[in-house]
């Protein structure tokens, strides 16, 4: 019990935690005692380390193989918990593999086999198939995001994964959302829910927003201004809109990112790196970044098309005013458009115009090496120390990845940035430098 509890506190001293909260201890309980715990927890409320820290203290560090098989619905999910778990610094292996991924990289990750393996079904199933690694030693599985994983169709591989996992001891389900029929095969039995969905405290306000044009950009463009400097999320259906909107707020002179499916892996994690490190306080996403991805606390966003279903609406709401936070939820809506009987508002908004300048001091940096050449995050501040004579105030977000890193660096000072870092030497590396 003495060592659990040192590496509970060592792992919340490397995530700078002061306290779990109370969903998070009742998961640690649960998960710790029974076999089987369905969480249901609004998104944002840290669902992610309430199902890590009881399973990773549980590992055991002789074993040479995967123990810990987390299921996700996106790779953009995946690819979150993983740098969780490594940020976490509990010492043991953690790997993500996905669609759209080189299987190439998988078999080098996995060629040294991690005690946690994070997945989405559709991957994990082609390994499976192709015996990439020992299945005796996984004992836990956790579903993460269960009910998306399902409603974007992995329900046949899930089904396949866990009928092929015979040595399952404990099985933990997450999501966000009420009322979801978990499917036979998942194998749950006398489990115990931890439903905190409707004990979340917050203080979201939803206030309409009449746009007298149909296209609603222009009231779209005044909103923004009105709102000022503040990370928030505009919300489309459609990835065509979101172009359609992007093209309107370049014109007007408006940095922003985009989200959504149709664009390539790493431009959607690229626009999430310069979003998280403050490159761009606006994003522009359809639902697929409703929940699920690692993102700042927003101050607001906005349904610039309004949602189809009372949970789209619900989930876009969830990331505003998260754990006992304020936030806004803009319903922006043509003057003659029927509103759906799901939204509620408080208020009407009459944008006035600029209160703020909506600023971009920041830039990110690419860096072409990361941690499989053993390059840290102090040896890059140090590289920007000695030789741009950056003070500590000047280095931003740092994201360090396998093969190369981000940092967000003061944008005035880019160009002379990239003239002293470009192809100079970092851990016996020769790196290179640009703007992304």
């Amino acid at each position: 019990m003495d060592n659990f509890r040192k590496t509970k506190q060592h792992i919340l001293d490397k995530l700078k935690i002061k306290a779990l909260n109370s969903m998070q201890e009742e998961a640690l309980l649960s998960i710790t005692n029974v076999e089987n715990t369905v969480l249901l927890s609004p998104t944002g409320t840290g669902k992610t380390l309430a199902f890590l820290l009881p399973t990773i203290t549980a590992l055991d560090k002789t074993c040479e193989n995967v123990q810990l098989l987390i299921l996700v619905p996106s790779r953009e999910l995946a690819i979150q918990i993983e740098q969780v778990i490594r940020t976490m610094g509990s010492g043991f292996k953690a790997n993500a593999v996905y669609g759209g991924r080189n299987f190439s990289k998988d078999r080098i990750d996995l060629a040294h086999t991690p005690a946690i393996l994070i997945g989405t079904p559709g991957r994990v199933a082609d390994h499976l198939r192709r015996e990439t690694f020992i299945i005796e030693d996984i004992k836990t599985l956790v579903l993460d995001e269960f009910d998306k994983s399902l409603e974007v169709g992995f329900e046949k591989e899930m089904s396949e994964i866990i009928s092929n996992l015979p040595y399952i001891q404990k099985r933990i389900l997450t999501s966000a959302t009420q009322d979801i029929e978990i499917p036979k095969f998942v194998g749950l039995e006398n489990e115990l829910v931890i439903d905190y969905l409707d004990t979340k405290v917050s203080k979201l306000e939803i206030k309409k927003v009449i746009s007298p044009d149909k296209n609603k950009l222009q009231t779209l463009v005044d909103l923004l201004n009105h709102i000022g400097n503040k990370p928030g999320i505009i919300f489309c259906n459609f990835k065509d809109t979101i172009q359609y909107v992007s093209d309107f707020l370049n014109d007007n002179k408006i940095a922003h990112g985009c989200f959504h499916g149709g664009m390539e892996q790493i431009d959607r994690e690229r626009a999430l790196i310069k979003f998280r490190n403050g490159t761009h306080q606006i994003i522009i996403a359809t639902d697929l970044a409703a929940r699920g991805l690692d993102i700042p606390e927003l101050n607001y966003i906005i349904h610039y098309q309004l949602p189809l279903k009372a949970e789209e609406f619900t989930h876009r709401n969830g990331r505003t005013a998260r754990m006992n936070t304020e936030g806004t939820a803009y319903v922006l809506q043509w003057e003659k458009e029927t509103t759906p009987e799901f939204i509620e508002t408080t208020e009407t908004v009459i944008p006035k115009g600029k209160t703020a300048k909506i600023t971009n001091p920041w830039s990110t940096l690419f860096i072409s090496g990361g941690r499989k050449d053993k390059i840290s995050k102090g040896d890059i501040a140090g590289l920007l120390f000695k030789q741009c004579h950056l003070d500590k105030s000047e280095i931003g977000v740092i994201e360090l990845k396998q093969d190369c890193a981000f940092v967000a660096i003061p944008k005035a000072r880019a160009e002379s940035i990239i003239d002293k870092t470009n192809n100079m030497r970092l851990k016996k590396r020769k790196v290179r430098t640009y703007i992304i």
